[in-house]
């Protein structure tokens, strides 16, 4: 089903990504684009918790504050880079930048892919650089206080698309998917 999106739509710009290193956002979401609420995820699905851990371990996870924050510990396998404005913040294990810019510089040497994991305001600062989108679609309609920004969807196309039942670790159906920027001509 390549270029079917979700309802979400809006405008994206595109600065080129680094030649040497992808920079791909990975996110679960429901078609409402809502990514969290009340300082956590609005679900429970250990199959994207599975796919998350497959696709970033080994690899650099930069993500905000508040991410970092909701998740309460380094996860395992992974360089942890958090962006914050806040010029004092230390995390033991982790390596902390004061923007995006300063987070990819941090990754670069040596990585193939790094992974911008959340939350509204990282997915808002890299959406423009990065050109993959491993997305899990929750086919849910649920209440949410944080959103994914919308995408246009002549700018994205599905490349790779796995459907997935609710079960009993699983609480709603889902649909991985992974999405290219289409090229500018």
């Amino acid at each position: 089903m390549a270029g079917r999106l979700a309802d979400c739509r809006g405008c994206l710009e595109f600065t080129s990504a680094s030649a040497l290193m992808q920079e791909s956002i990975i996110v679960a979401m429901t078609p409402q684009c809502v990514i969290g609420r009340d300082g956590g995820l609005p679900w429970h699905l250990s199959a994207d918790l599975q796919r998350f851990k497959r696709l970033t371990m080994g690899h650099h996870i930069i993500m905000g504050r508040k991410t970092f924050q909701s998740i309460g510990r380094l996860l395992p396998g992974r360089t942890t880079i958090v962006v914050t404005r806040q010029a004092n913040l230390t995390i033991p294990g982790a390596r902390v930048a004061p923007g995006i810019q300063e987070a990819v510089a941090f990754a670069s040497p040596g990585e193939s892919e790094v992974f911008f994991v959340g939350g509204e305001q990282i997915y808002r600062a890299a959406i423009a650089r990065v050109s993959r989108i491993y997305r899990t679609l929750v086919h849910a309609t649920l209440e949410g206080d944080v959103h994914f920004p919308e995408l246009t969807a002549n700018q994205w196309e599905v490349v790779e698309e796995e459907h997935h039942r609710r079960d009993a670790r699983n609480e709603y159906d889902t649909t991985f998917q992974t999405l290219r920027r289409v090229p500018t001509r």
